[in-house]
């Protein structure tokens, strides 16, 4: 028998999730993140123009909210990403966590529309974090 204590960390719920979000027609995001700039002074002042790259994460499930959660006439939007694919990004970019990577976003398109971030919460089990939900809002005629 396995000892499935939150002391002992299983990957079991990202596993899950992953298999989850794959078998109800999971897709692909793009995260829009700032670019790290390695002269701080001259970006600070407007010098050096701020780089943005793409980041994919894959599986990603996307759904809109319930009508009665609307503000105004604005249409909100709730994407389940896998904690497994963030977590993996934020390491190939030398990053210190998942949610360091998540703070760096600006925008996220899916199937070609892109999306502003209201609020990022995450989802845990036996201590680990498995799922990442985001809040998010059409980006209507914005620059994103």
């Amino acid at each position: 028998m396995s000892d499935t204590a939150p002391r002992n960390p299983v990957g079991a719920p990202q596993l899950l999730a992953d298999a989850l979000l794959r078998s109800i027609a999971g897709t692909a995001a793009l995260l829009r993140i700032t670019g790290i700039n390695a002269d701080g002074s001259m970006s600070e002042v407007g010098l050096v123009a701020t780089a943005f790259a793409e980041v994919v994460v894959s599986p990603v499930v996307m759904r809109k909210l319930n009508p009665s959660w609307q503000k105004g006439d604005e249409t909100r939007w709730e994407l389940l990403m896998s904690a497994t694919s963030v977590e993996e990004q934020a390491g190939a970019l030398d990053l210190p966590s998942a949610q360091a990577l998540l703070e760096m976003a600006m925008a996220v398109t899916v199937a070609g529309k892109d999306y502003l971030i209201e609020t990022v919460a995450s989802n845990e089990a036996f201590g680990q974090i498995y799922l990442y939900r985001l809040l998010l809002r059409e980006a209507r005629g914005q620059g994103v």
